[in-house]
């Protein structure tokens, strides 16, 4: 005479303990856990970031900051178009450094050509 049950509500093997089931919840894979920080989907906004932040150096620093701001536009519409894509705040930056550099940039050259210009007329 056996003295487990006829049933077998343990599965197979009679001696094997049940297993739990454990369901563990899984987020929506959208991207990994830098989507946000570091928008890796979005690249206009990313290199628009960069070429923003570069774009402080001087003698570079106006030819960084036109394609900073340009590409910063770009990255605002990839992200209008498509809200799932981050780089909003990457794309901000690299329009307002572009844009501030290249202008300050730009008058230091037009201020270093007519100081050039004046002193080779003495």
């Amino acid at each position: 005479m056996s003295t487990f049950p006829n049933d077998n509500s343990f599965g197979e093997n009679p001696y094997q303990a049940p297993q739990p089931n454990i369901q563990y919840h899984q987020a929506p894979s959208d991207g990994d856990a830098t989507g946000g920080l570091i928008p890796y989907k979005n690249a206009p906004a990313l290199i628009a970031y960069y070429l923003g932040l570069f774009s402080m150096f001087p003698c570079i620093g106006l030819f960084l900051g036109i394609p900073a701001f340009i590409l910063g536009i770009m990255g605002l519409r990839k992200r209008a178009a498509n809200p799932s894509v981050k780089g909003s705040v990457h794309a901000w930056i690299g329009i307002v450094m572009g844009g501030i550099f290249t202008v300050v940039w730009g008058i230091a050259w037009v201020l270093f050509i007519i100081g050039a210009i004046a002193s080779a007329q003495r």
